[in-house]
């Protein structure tokens, strides 16, 4: 069932109606009947425990995947960080790493090469720039995938917990550029396990479990019921 929404002046950005996620070759059901609608200018945490369907909901929301029941409507400029070196070629430097991955984020050439010290600069890899990625570590991959994320200028920016893996100071960072994007007017989808950063980013939380929206509400509310169930669990 289609729901519209008339939430003032807002605009619909995302639309999951009655949306429902399987794997084709197994027809093993990974999310069901998830009604979901993120507006311009929020921020929307995702949480739920490890298999609960909080990826797959990004990756929808990215169109790297289709649902077999419902639809998935998007309006905006999406930058997806779904997972370490996506759209990355280990065999190229982390600057070329930048020229590719902006191109599939969109970027012509001359808007990525304008921008092409600023995202090395966010990036802190100044000096491993010009080395092959397949020589990274995994939080330098975080720093560079998140570098062109953020700087490709997206209407909408979705994040699953690949800033786990980088250190304090550089999490610190990103969730503060977050911040900076939310009071521009972005959107951002948020998928993290650190309750604190969503606390500190999210106006609203996204609470899955047994493939379902168990609850869906203000950060504060989503994240108490959360921890409660957790504890009793």
């Amino acid at each position: 069932m289609y729901h519209h929404f008339t939430g003032g002046i807002k605009s619909f950005l995302f639309n999951l109606p009655n949306a429902i996620m399987a794997m084709r070759s197994t027809r093993i059901t990974v999310l069901e009947h998830i009604d979901l609608e993120i507006f311009s200018g929020e921020t929307v945490g995702i949480i739920g425990k490890n298999g609960a369907g909080k990826s797959t909901i990004l990756g929808l929301l990215a169109g790297v995947l289709l649902p077999s029941v419902g639809k998935v409507d998007i309006n905006g400029r999406v930058a997806p960080l779904l997972e370490l070196g996506a759209g990355f070629h280990n065999l190229l430097s982390g600057r070329e790493n930048i020229i590719l991955n902006g191109a599939l984020l969109g970027m012509l050439k001359d808007e990525v090469n304008d921008k092409l010290e600023k995202i090395i600069e966010f990036s802190e890899l100044e000096e491993f720039i010009d080395q092959p990625i397949r020589t990274y570590s995994s939080g330098m991959l975080a720093r560079l995938g998140f570098s062109v994320a953020v700087n490709c200028d997206p209407d909408i920016l979705l994040v699953d917990e690949v800033l786990a893996v980088g250190d304090d100071s550089f999490q610190k960072k990103c969730v503060e550029k977050m911040i900076g994007f939310k009071g521009q007017g972005k959107t951002i989808v948020f998928v993290s396990h650190n309750t604190a950063e969503i606390k500190q980013v999210c106006d609203r939380v996204v609470w899955i479990k047994d493939k379902k929206i168990k609850l869906n509400d203000y950060t504060e509310k989503v994240l108490i019921t959360y921890k409660e169930d957790q504890r009793t669990t």
